[in-house]
């Protein structure tokens, strides 16, 4: 048995790569399809792969009949689909990237790789600048400017890989390193334990008695596409998904120094450096040493490794230089918020407008993972797109959420993702919204619009008394769209005015608040909600993301809304506001 961290989503991953590979290869769209369909329902599980895999349960997945069990069960054992390794061969390494670029899709990806040799992104974007594309039946000039498009946001998202994806590969290496290799400890470092955003290349540490068989079998993982270089006790490699992984084995010993070292950052680093050297001491990766006798005093643990230097911790996320030395030196570092002090999730959907789960599904998984709230928040009327709820069906649901609750040991808010509207007005009216528990305030058009005319838009909205929460306040999408041009100040300050909180939004395409702009709400005295905009199960897990972005904003759970507990929650959301009448 395959002793790795199997998730859902490497399993959903690995059957949406198949599904493309198998288009370019020609292959049916019902085996197209089937693989896409099931790739869609594995991510939506609400339990792990692998305890349906324990019950001898996975056909009753839907879309997943025993052909597709059986890859299941085969990657579960192995670790590896041995038919997804022989797709793999049949096209060049850069060939995997091209199935990323917006605009490309897997058919035309074969079609110029069989006529102009397009094997990786830099020869797509060769052939598109000199014409040679359109000489290729089917291109035209417009589909050549959108495939230069789709190359500009790849290139923009892959020079630094998101956050959350640069952990997954993370963990699935230090997964298959522990399964394989007997490493007696490893740990992530680098921007990645950080909880940057987004990341440049991953940095792993770990100790071993035999670190050439950890070096071996790190560079001959099945997801290495070429080694860049190996050594006795350190290798890097670039991985399938287009980043470096750079591994070091160290002495017991100093791994606390050489953590503390590769986690960084540089400007934070340079900090601890000066503090040593007037202290007449050396930090390097391999320890802290006495610079007159060259004895190494430290190294084996961080918090020796800063307490050499009079310092207590300090939290890998608050390690940018940006006050946390001063801090630390004064005793004021803050106690940084934590996954398991959130109480429930402010910002969920379901079926009834984009989520794909039915409302009991979603109140069932959130009452599992101990919560004790969950809101229904889905789209209002204008967001046709999302299948928006009209004002009868909100008040459907309404009464829906209300029957429900005698089933449920978890409290049931009631809610909506209302959008805000060009001039700021909302698009629920007042007598509605009021029947609701919470109200999110969202603006989900007009994203052009200029700063002032945006700012008096957002900040109209947060003065309607209905409302209670703004969401991801500036719009954006990391590596796709930037975010629309608000005057951040004005809208914190606003939002301190009205009593209103400001969201961190935990989905790894938005992480929205970003990490400056939450600790300035946050110093302002603004409350700050982490959640997640599940749209998915699987979405509920990206909790650890936002609690990351607040982390590294200096957050404590105090200034976290979903913290509270519920009465005291609804307690604040009903302050101010015009009563329901009865």
């Amino acid at each position: 048995m395959y002793h790795g961290a199997v998730t859902n989503f490497d399993v959903a991953r690995l059957f949406g790569e198949m599904a493309r590979l198998l288009e370019v290869r020609g292959e049916s769209g019902f085996r197209v399809r089937a693989y896409q369909r099931a790739a869609q329902s594995i991510e939506a599980l609400a339990e792990e792969l692998t305890a349906v895999a324990a019950r001898g349960e996975l056909q009753k997945i839907p879309g997943v009949g025993k052909d597709l069990a059986a890859r299941i069960t085969e990657f579960l054992e192995t670790g590896a689909i041995a038919q997804l390794e022989a797709l793999r061969r049949e096209v060049p390494p850069g060939f995997l990237a091209l199935l990323e670029v917006r605009g490309l899709g897997p058919k035309t990806a074969k079609l110029l790789l069989d006529r102009l040799a397009v094997d990786s992104v830099d020869r797509l974007e060769a052939v598109c600048k000199s014409g040679e594309i359109l000489a290729v039946a089917g291109i035209r000039e417009k589909t050549r400017d959108n495939i230069l498009k789709g190359i500009a946001i790849w290139r923009a998202g892959r020079a630094r890989m998101p956050l959350a994806q640069a952990r997954a590969i993370a963990r699935e290496v230090v997964a298959a390193l522990t399964a394989q290799a007997r490493v007696e400890r490893i740990e992530i470092a680098g921007s990645l334990r950080r909880a940057r955003e987004t990341v440049k290349d991953i940095d792993l540490l770990a100790t071993a008695t035999d670190p050439a068989r950890v070096i071996e079998a790190f560079v001959s993982l099945p997801s290495v596409l070429d080694v860049v270089g190996a050594g006795g006790t350190k290798a890097a490699v670039h991985h399938r998904e287009g980043i470096q992984i750079d591994l070091r084995v160290v002495d017991p010993d100093a791994v606390g120094a050489a953590l503390q070292y590769f986690t960084g950052s540089k400007d934070h680093n340079v900090r601890l450096r000066e503090m040593a050297s007037r202290r007449q001491l050396k930090i390097s990766e391999y320890g802290v040493f006495d610079e007159t006798t060259g004895t190494r005093i430290a190294g084996a643990t961080e918090p020796d490794v800063y307490a050499a230097v009079g310092l207590p911790w300090i939290p890998p996320e608050l390690r940018e230089n940006g006050g946390e030395i001063e801090a630390a030196l004064a005793g004021t570092l803050p106690a940084l918020v934590t996954a398991d002090r959130i109480r429930g999730d402010l910002h969920a959907h379901t079926d009834w407008s984009d989520g794909h789960h039915p409302i009991e599904t979603l109140i069932e998984a959130a009452e599992a993972r101990g919560y004790e709230y969950i809101i229904v928040s889905d789209h209002s009327q204008s967001a046709t797109v999302a299948r928006g709820l009209s004002v009868d069906r909100l008040r459907e649901q309404i009464r829906t959420l209300r029957a429900l609750q005698p089933r449920f040991k978890i409290r049931i808010l009631a809610g909506s993702e209302c959008d805000v509207l060009a001039d700021g007005a909302l698009d629920f009216p007042s007598e509605v919204l009021r029947e609701l528990d919470i109200v999110l305030a969202a603006v989900h058009s007009r994203f052009t619009q200029g700063r002032a005319e945006m700012t008096a838009r957002i900040v109209r909205a947060l003065e309607n008394p209905c409302v209670q929460i703004l969401v991801h306040p500036t719009g954006r999408l990391i590596g796709s769209r930037e975010p629309y041009d608000v005057d951040l100040e004005a809208v914190f300050v606003a939002a301190r005015a009205h009593g209103k909180a400001v969201e961190i939004n935990c989905s790894p395409d938005r992480l929205d608040l970003k990490d400056s702009h939450a600790r300035r709400a946050a110093e302002l005295g603004v409350p700050i909600a982490i959640s997640t905009d599940a749209h998915y199960l699987a979405n509920l897990d990206n909790l650890e993301l936002g609690v990351a972005t607040a982390r590294r904003a200096w957050i404590g759970p105090a200034q976290v809304l979903n913290t509270r507990p519920v009465d005291e929650l609804l307690a604040w959301a009903r302050a101010g506001r015009p009563a329901y009448p009865s």
